[in-house]
């Protein structure tokens, strides 16, 4: 074979070479769901978040107006629930016109946190309870949704306008008084709380 012939084989060979190449890296970019010759954006550390805070929250408090409204009807047969049928009876009767929004896909969630040991006694606390144990719609454990209505909530508390001004300590004096301090001075007495780490925690420490 000539040397011409030669080139165009092995030159033949590498432009298939480099097509294979190239279809490949962009079978593998469509995989990951980028262009070819880029790489994905890296996710941060820890456990993906599932469920967007805020729209849970939303949620579970739309949910309290809801239970805080049908708990008079709704609770009788639901603190009688056996099986998630029943739970759908439940709210079939009693829960029109949101029937919809929470069965059948809730019932065993609803089942589940009717169960649980600290379910609260309390009428309206139980149907708040409830409805934060549903607001993240059964992505996350009941537990968990609860937990995000908390904290959300917390951060769009109203801070309070006020500061403390004083912070006292309980004390045992030498004198035989007990119980909380006054301008950091026993209220008997005035003996005034000493500064020093062992006079704050006591002798019995070290």
């Amino acid at each position: 074979m000539c040397a011409y012939s030669l080139f165009r084989t092995y030159n033949s060979a590498g432009l298939l070479g480099v097509r294979r190449k190239m279809a490949n890296s962009e079978k593998s970019a469509k995989k990951r769901g980028g262009a070819p010759g880029t790489h994905p954006e890296k996710r941060g550390r820890g456990r993906p978040r599932r469920v967007d805070p805020s729209q849970t929250t939303g949620r579970g408090d739309n949910y309290r107006g809801i239970f805080n409204q049908l708990w008079e009807k709704l609770w009788p047969p639901l603190s009688q629930a056996q099986s998630e049928q029943d739970v759908i009876s439940a709210f079939e009767q009693f829960a029109q016109p949101y029937t919809r929004e929470f069965m059948p896909a809730l019932a065993g969630k609803v089942l589940k946190v009717i169960r649980e040991p600290y379910f609260p006694t309390r009428r309206k606390a139980q149907a708040n309870f409830l409805a934060d144990s549903l607001a993240a719609y059964g992505w996350v454990s009941p537990r968990r949704s609860r937990d995000i209505c908390r904290q959300e909530r917390l951060k769009h508390r109203p801070k309070s306008p006020h500061h403390i001004i004083r912070k006292e300590y309980y004390v045992e004096c030498s004198c035989g008084y007990k119980g909380p301090a006054r301008d950091s001075a026993c209220r008997k007495c005035g003996a005034e709380i000493g500064l020093s780490l062992a006079e704050l925690m006591g002798p019995r420490l070290f």
